[in-house]
């Protein structure tokens, strides 16, 4: 390690010297764009399910969630779909939970990279919640905490 990165961290962990200002924008954007998608797709499935009636989904969801020529009596699939939407409904709270959290401490603290666990969390969240259907949302919430941890905290030196 080099003599000036041991005094930049020195410097740091003075307590009369304030944290170096870092802006955490492009952080910020994905994680309220990872929300707003996660919110249109798990938020609106979990609405068309609640709000379907039984006539409306034998003709226009069943096919789609079991295949045309499935033998599943009406009945049961209604019942897979609507415990599929309440699963959607639970991801979506613990992603959107995970995401605010994440967001406020990277506008509380962006300097620290602590922010970028819960970006994590809620990437995964999406993941595994969703079933893998939604890793293109889940992808850019690696993004975000991908470059928290990757982007250099300056304090203003060149170096």
């Amino acid at each position: 390690m080099t003599t000036m990165a041991e005094e930049r961290r020195a410097a740091r962990r003075d307590p009369a010297t304030p944290p170096p200002r870092v802006r955490r924008t492009a952080e910020q954007w994905l994680l309220g764009l990872g929300m707003a998608v996660s919110f249109v797709t798990m938020g609106g499935f979990v609405l068309v399910m609640n709000r379907i009636e039984d006539a409306d989904f034998e003709q226009a969801v069943m096919p789609t969630l079991v295949g045309a020529d499935a033998a599943m009596p009406a009945s049961e699939a209604r019942m897979l779909a609507d415990t599929l939407a309440s699963w959607f409904g639970v991801t979506l709270i613990a992603v959107l939970l995970l995401s605010v959290i994440a967001l406020f401490l990277t506008r509380r603290r962006p300097h620290r990279r602590g922010a970028g666990w819960w970006a994590l969390a809620a990437g995964l969240a999406c993941l595994l919640g969703s079933q893998l259907i939604l890793f293109p949302v889940a992808f850019v919430f690696f993004v975000a905490a991908g470059l928290f941890a990757l982007r250099p905290v300056t304090d203003g030196s060149p170096s």
